[in-house]
């Protein structure tokens, strides 16, 4: 890889967006809906989710938290871009961010997407929100490169490995050797898995993170939506809990929900609330590895990244399938075929 031609000069963080007060929820879930086909009482259902934190997401005082560690890094080891925020379905709104990008004299910017792993909802949606959101930035507006995906780089897996065994710290020694190590992500419908590389690298990377701390992995899902009739990933985790307790073969699980950067409403809400409470009803223990986050490792990454688009850094990565690459194929990531849609089952639908 040889460096490019002409410099970066920032770097935009592209996440999801949440709502950050009551009045917010409708309108975020509203965003997020736009285009479907989706009774008015379901959404109304999954508002419900958001008002029992107080209508707040977490997820954007993460991002927030994450631009801060971000600056911090790259002010001390280079390169020192400036960087800007913008969000999918919620301020602040990825158009206007490239609006003030522009107005700032942005030519060219890489972008960082807070999602791991190669899905539609998770990849090439995000391109397309880029491309949607320049057109409406209107003549002159920067340039934007998405980074790749990052599901095998080695600090990715240390970070992961480090909130894991400090998870495997909280279960009674006694008790250590026969926890279950399960690891969670996102469900998605079968035909945009089928499309795309989610399932296997969300495989290896369990594989790898489970390798270090001498486990073996276990795959599941949360934060189904869709109707029935629509298949989508399986299994869910509270099924997997009822599977194992019903099998007596589980007494403690350490879940780690590899699939989320941070703690948003869906890790919350899903696993902390409703996976932990079924647990408990099941005398199962339940210890909750922390989300990357802003680990020193995590954003370590993030920069190096960053060197492989400005300065042609070698990419980096453990595992049997060499880096992601930079741009997908023309067939890899197509956007599901949708039957009447319901909405996020926590109200965020990707990472």
């Amino acid at each position: 890889m040889t460096a490019p031609t002409q410099p970066y000069d920032a770097l935009l963080l592209l996440s999801f967006g949440g709502p950050e007060r009551r009045e917010d929820v409708i309108p975020f879930l509203e965003n997020v809906l736009r285009g479907r086909s989706v009774p008015r009482e379901r959404m109304l259902e999954v508002a419900e989710h958001y008002y029992q934190f107080g209508g707040k997401s977490p997820i954007n005082d993460q991002a927030r938290a994450l631009i801060a560690a971000l600056q911090s890094e790259l002010a001390s080891r280079g390169p020192n871009l400036p960087i800007y925020w913008g969000n999918r379905n919620w301020h602040p709104m990825l158009a206007d961010t490239l609006c003030q990008m522009k107005n700032d004299g942005v030519r060219r910017a890489l972008a960082f997407v807070t999602s791991a792993f190669g899905s539609y909802s998770g990849c090439r949606q995000y391109r397309e929100d880029i491309e949607r959101a320049r057109a409406e930035a209107g003549p002159d507006a920067p340039e934007v490169h998405k980074l790749r995906v990052f599901h095998n780089h080695p600090l990715f897996i240390e970070s992961l490995t480090d909130r894991v065994r400090t998870a495997l710290e909280q279960v009674p020694e006694e008790r250590r050797a026969a926890a279950r190590l399960v690891f969670t992500a996102h469900s998605i419908p079968l035909s945009m898995s089928e499309s795309s590389p989610y399932v296997k690298q969300l495989e290896e990377a369990c594989q790898l993170v489970a390798q270090a701390v001498g486990r073996t992995p276990t795959l599941v899902y949360q934060s189904r939506s869709g109707p029935p009739n629509q298949p989508w990933l399986e299994p869910d985790i509270r099924d997997y809990i009822r599977a194992q307790h019903a099998a007596g073969s589980s007494t403690d699980l350490v879940v780690m929900p590899i699939g989320f950067l941070s703690d948003h409403l869906e890790v919350v809400f899903d696993l902390d609330t409703e996976a932990a409470n079924l647990c408990r009803s099941l005398g199962v223990g339940f210890y909750r590895a922390a989300t990357v986050g802003v680990h020193p490792a995590f954003v370590s990454m993030i920069r190096e990244l960053i060197l492989e688009q400005t300065e042609g850094a070698e990419p980096r990565f453990l595992g049997a399938h060499g880096p992601d690459p930079d741009l997908c194929n023309a067939q890899c990531c197509a956007a599901p075929r949708r039957p009447v849609a319901q909405p996020p089952a926590s109200g965020a639908g990707a990472n």
